[in-house]
This record gives structure tokens, C-alpha cells and sequence, in this order.
């Protein structure tokens, strides 16, 4: 690497813009200024012209599985995660499987064969 090149990286940070569908997934290398913010990173990845159902007033973000807020200074190498809307609510869906657990153990299955 040249001086010049090495100079720039001085000044420069690289970091990932990721975004995943349940049958797909991209993760977007971007070469971002020092200081630069996580809503900056998104705007520069062009992620958002490829998912336009992405709405950064809705979708929370995180680094690394952390939530973080639009205007967080990013580090090298951080991975910025755009998490999409939960279809249902764990707590709920937690609930509702333990009451099928229990209703599953009170009468469920087949009795043992009689010898």
C-alpha cells in the first residue's frame, strides 16, 4: 500500500451496511469519512433505493446486534444492521406457546398400549 493510500485510510473508515429478508440478505461495504454517523453510512450504502420498504424513522438499527441511534459515530470495520418490523410481538408468541405446552401435557397424546 502506498503512503498516499495509507494516508487516505488514515482519514477514512470502512464499515458494512446490512439489511436481510427472510430469503435474502445484503451487506454493503462502504468507505466512510472519520466521524461519519450511522444514518450517513445507510444514505451513502444505497441500500435504500434497493429496499424501499426500508423507513429509518420506523426500522430500528444496531451495531453488531446493539441498538444504536441514527446519529451514532461509527468505528472502523462496525457493521451497521437495518432490523426490520417483528411480525409478532415474543412475548406473546412465549405465552402462547406455554399455554399449548400445558394444554398439550393435560390431555394430549395417545395413551399407553394396555399389555
Amino acid at each position: 500500500m502506498s503512503n498516499q493510500n495509507q494516508q487516505n485510510m488514515g482519514q477514512h473508515i470502512m464499515v458494512e451496511v446490512a439489511y436481510a429478508l427472510p430469503n435474502q440478505q445484503l451487506i454493503i461495504p462502504v468507505q466512510m469519512p472519520l466521524q461519519a454517523n450511522a444514518e450517513e453510512a445507510i444514505q451513502a450504502s444505497g441500500i435504500l433505493a434497493k429496499f424501499t420498504e426500508i423507513d429509518l424513522q420506523l426500522n430500528q438499527i444496531g451495531i453488531f446486534g446493539k441498538l444504536i441511534k441514527l446519529d451514532t459515530v461509527l468505528r472502523n470495520l462496525d457493521r451497521v444492521e437495518i432490523y426490520r418490523p417483528l411480525i409478532a410481538d415474543p412475548k406473546e408468541v412465549r405465552k402462547q406457546r406455554a399455554a399449548d405446552g400445558k394444554t398439550m401435557k393435560k390431555g394430549g397424546g395417545d395413551a399407553p398400549p394396555a399389555d
